[in-house]
């Protein structure tokens, strides 16, 4: 479905919630149990109203540094990984039992970059989560931390929803925090900022106005925030980031009430499938540089990118990696998966099609890049 207004939410059927390492541990101090079942309730109230909910949450960290009695987040990668071992059996067990208060039963799932950036297990990993909400069991998503380095990290739970929606062709994203939404300036800095009730979520003033950093406890901020909401958007779902300690705040969000920032998709529309898993890969491996008429085309006749359009190549990649276009001054403007390696790339710049085979010793693609495997950047 589509939803360009807040009356249009409460038709809205598959939803993401993603809650904040801060809300869920009172600022560091353990989990906190009220919380979690005031969340559980609601949750379980918009499943008998017919929704399916997608919790993706933080808080294993967290929550295994208060269990081991440190003070502060440590910086020696091991010891992140211990304590979110011990902290996600916990957050787990929790949530768990104030689900089974309500009849409802949960599942863990942990991913990493790579069970998004892997197209079969892209697939798993969408076809766990399908027949999970289908035998009415509230998945629990977070990020394997236990086991993920800077290699295959997805970065942020934030940014997990977003691949979370995509991921589920969600209808909307609801991402929890401990302000009211997303202002027109920090209202930490600037006392009269104002809340933004809706804007389109590719809007250039949303950046600048949300900051860039996070709390002590999370990887996040409202920066990431609003890039989530951006991915959501590409796949077609709004977002609403709220307050996720004001007063019944999933009900009252799901029924149209005037909580929060919605964030839209704007005129772009849903794209395909394939294209969001493309969207969704988080590590690109190279760069082309593309002249004037390649950009031209890629932009606005949504055609492929082929090697006479490339003027130069950054990089070492590999085919089938996801590689960025670059146009004259060096601004992105696209991404897709090679058809052919960096060292061939090189052989083939500004190269008719034509000449492939006399080039590479072998007949390979037309393309550099195809039209179904290339997605536009947004770059304002």
């Amino acid at each position: 479905m589509i939803i360009a207004t807040r009356e249009d939410l409460s038709g809205a059927r598959r939803w993401v919630v993603k809650i904040g390492s801060a809300l869920l541990t009172a600022d560091g101090r353990g989990l906190d149990t009220e919380r979690l079942r005031n969340w559980a309730a609601q949750v379980a109230a918009l499943h008998d109203r017919g929704c399916q909910v997608v919790l993706v949450s933080s808080g294993a960290v967290a929550e295994g540094l208060a269990r081991l009695g440190w003070a502060r987040r440590p910086s020696k990668l091991s010891e992140v990984q211990a304590a979110a071992s011990v902290g996600q059996a916990g957050l787990v067990e929790a949530y768990s039992r104030c689900f089974e208060a309500h009849g409802l039963r949960t599942a863990q799932v942990l991913i990493t970059h790579e069970d998004v950036a892997h197209r079969g297990r892209y697939l798993n990993a969408r076809s766990t989560l399908m027949t999970l909400l289908e035998l009415n069991i509230i998945p629990i998503v977070n990020e394997n931390d236990a086991i993920a380095t800077d290699e295959i990290r997805v970065g942020d739970n934030d940014t997990m929803a977003a691949l979370t929606v995509n991921l589920l062709d969600a209808d909307g994203l609801i991402i929890l925090t401990d302000q009211s939404g997303v202002y027109d300036a920090d209202p930490r800095r600037h006392p009269g900022a104002q809340l933004i009730d809706q804007r389109e979520a590719h809007d250039a003033e949303l950046l600048a106005a949300a900051g860039a950093t996070g709390g002590a406890l999370g990887r996040g901020g409202m920066r990431t925030k609003v890039l989530a909401a951006r991915q959501a958007a590409d796949s077609g779902a709004v977002t609403v980031i709220a307050d996720g300690l004001a007063p019944n705040v999933l009900e009252r969000i799901t029924r149209g009430e005037a909580v929060g920032t919605l964030l839209v998709p704007g005129q772009s529309g849903r794209r395909a499938a394939r294209k969001n898993w493309i969207a969704g890969q988080r590590r690109v491996r190279g760069a082309v540089h593309v002249d004037a008429g390649a950009a031209r085309v890629l932009l606005t006749a949504g055609r492929s990118l082929l090697p006479i359009g490339i003027t130069t190549v950054d990089g070492a990649f590999r085919r089938g990696d996801l590689v960025a276009c670059l146009d004259a001054d060096g601004v992105e403007i696209a991404q897709g998966l090679a058809n052919y390696d960096a060292r061939e790339a090189r052989i083939l710049c500004g190269q008719s099609s034509e000449r492939v085979q006399a080039l590479l010793g072998y007949g390979g693609e037309a393309e550099f890049i195809h039209r179904d495997n290339l997605v536009i950047s947004r770059t304002n």
